[in-house]
């Protein structure tokens, strides 16, 4: 753990210099993605094919040597584990089959039974462990259950998460049984994860946001709360990072009511008010606009080390504030990297 900057800042020491990675490092960004996505065939099957899907994983850290790696998957693998028809559409995302009444939710199977559809995503993450410079982090993850549950309900991705907001207020006892389904499976998931060799886990809530008042205590901060709890009971040691991404002043607090052992920022939120609300309850990640990485020059550095400032008296892992984007330039990233570990 010693050369692990980042399992150091998880269990909250305050670091001269905070460890980076970056969401969705493994992507489009980067030419040698773009060939090994290519190789592939198709999106899916780069998630379940295990020597593409690490190889995937591993060029940001050879490129960039970032403190850690996270498995590269989707968090839609486990509506595809449980059933569900799931497809990517070249240009659009992902399309699923629905899940809009009790017929429907009838046919998923249940949570213990998505091991064999996941296993190639255990041996991709058994690769890394292998594979990983000793000073690196492996990161395993899963979406929460609000967020998966928006695309099982509505199909595909949508602006509001308009029809899961429908079936919630139409229907609750089945909206909350799908949660209930996706929390199991996702304990299940991430578990399988750590037993593969995963150090930290990560569960991303998207559209936590669009969730307010009791909604948000129900569906962001129940599910993670249980689902932190079952894995802190199973795997004392592995930290968690909670990302309920754009919950604003419901930051505040997020860590103590979940038992989360980092709470990741979007930029939606000031790092200085982060530090004084969030900070004071553990680590915390983020949180630089991703659009950074396409324009990059002064303003990258001014933000990024604005940030550093910000956190600079407690555990911080510095990151973006949500997903570099298809358009980054890949100069921009060690830009951001050597900002950061030059900064004092």
């Amino acid at each position: 753990m010693a050369n692990k900057l980042i399992l150091r800042a998880l269990e909250g020491e305050t670091l001269p210099v905070p460890p980076i990675w970056m969401m969705r490092q493994a992507g489009r960004y980067l030419p040698e993605y773009r060939a090994t996505r290519a190789q592939a065939g198709d999106f899916l099957s780069l998630c379940y094919t295990p020597d593409l899907a690490a190889e995937v994983t591993l060029q940001p850290i050879r490129r960039y040597g970032f403190d850690a790696a996270i498995l590269f998957a989707d968090i839609l693998l486990i509506p595809d584990a449980l059933g569900m028809d799931l497809w990517f559409v070249t240009g659009e995302g992902p399309r699923l089959s629905t899940i809009t009444s009790e017929s429907d939710f009838n046919t998923l199977k249940p949570a213990d039974a998505i091991h064999d559809k996941l296993a190639p995503v255990y041996e991709t993450v058994r690769i890394l462990s292998r594979e990983l410079p000793e000073e690196t982090t492996l990161i395993g993850f899963a979406g929460a259950p609000w967020t998966v549950a928006t695309y099982m309900i509505a199909g595909r991705g949508t602006p509001d998460q308009g029809p899961a907001h429908a079936l919630k207020a139409e229907n609750r006892a089945l909206f909350q049984a799908v949660i209930d389904r996706l929390t199991e499976a996702t304990i299940t998931y991430l578990s399988a994860q750590i037993d593969a060799g995963a150090e930290v886990v990560k569960i991303f809530d998207s559209w936590a946001g669009s969730l307010k008042g009791q909604d948000f205590d129900d569906f962001a901060l129940e599910p993670a709360k249980r689902i932190i709890a079952a894995l802190k009971q199973k795997h004392p040691d592995i930290p968690v990072i909670a990302f309920p991404r754009e919950a604003g002043e419901r930051y505040e607090g997020f860590a103590k009511a979940t038992g989360a052992d980092c709470v990741a920022l979007d930029n939606s939120v000031d790092a200085a008010w982060a530090a004084v609300h969030v900070q004071k309850d553990g680590c915390v990640q983020g949180n630089l606009a991703s659009s950074h990485m396409v324009t990059g020059g002064q303003a990258l550095v001014d933000e990024t080390r604005r940030i550093v400032d910000a956190f600079s008296k407690g555990p911080h892992i510095f990151n973006l504030g949500h997903g570099i984007t298809p358009d980054a330039d890949p100069e921009n990233v060690q830009l951001m990297i050597d900002t950061v570990r030059s900064h004092r």
